[in-house]
């Protein structure tokens, strides 16, 4: 809990300093075009990747599979989006490195295990029963047949 009080305390204040370290050597006009265009870039590069991993994602379905990889990957594209469109520098390189497709299996790897089931949960050895039901009112159980109180 403290780690990411710590993060999300931090990273603003280090973010803070880092423009004003650079807008003071090289202009703050300049400053924020560099982090309007790293955002427009990391956007663009956001849209192909997400294109990519939900075809991926849509072809493992059409095959029967569980997307779990693709499902993860999902997840951090989404948090990249969040992290390119704040300004600052240091969001920007975590944003581009989840972007980047070894960077974000490296994440995502670890992720999609969370998604997915272990191997034998639903083998024969598992704890699944098969069984066959059928629907039926309740008029037809044998205590409501009898009962005054037939609602």
């Amino acid at each position: 809990m403290s780690f990411w009080f710590l993060l999300f305390f931090l990273t603003p204040i280090v973010e803070m300093y880092l423009l004003i370290t650079v807008g003071g050597h090289i202009g703050a006009p300049a400053t924020i075009g560099l982090v309007m265009l790293t955002a427009v870039v990391g956007l663009a590069l956001l849209r192909a990747q997400g294109l990519a991993t939900l075809t991926r994602g849509m072809g493992r379905l059409q095959a029967g599979e569980v997307p779990a990889q693709e499902m993860a990957e999902g997840l951090l594209l989404a948090v990249a989006g969040a992290l390119l469109i704040t300004p600052g520098f240091v969001t920007d390189v975590m944003g581009f490195f989840l972007l980047v497709p070894a960077g974000r299996g490296l994440i995502a790897g670890r992720l999609a295990g969370r998604f997915t089931p272990p191997p034998g949960d639903f083998g024969p050895d598992s704890r699944v029963i098969e069984g066959e039901f059928e629907v039926r009112s309740d008029s037809d159980l044998p205590e409501r047949r009898n009962s005054p109180y037939r609602g």
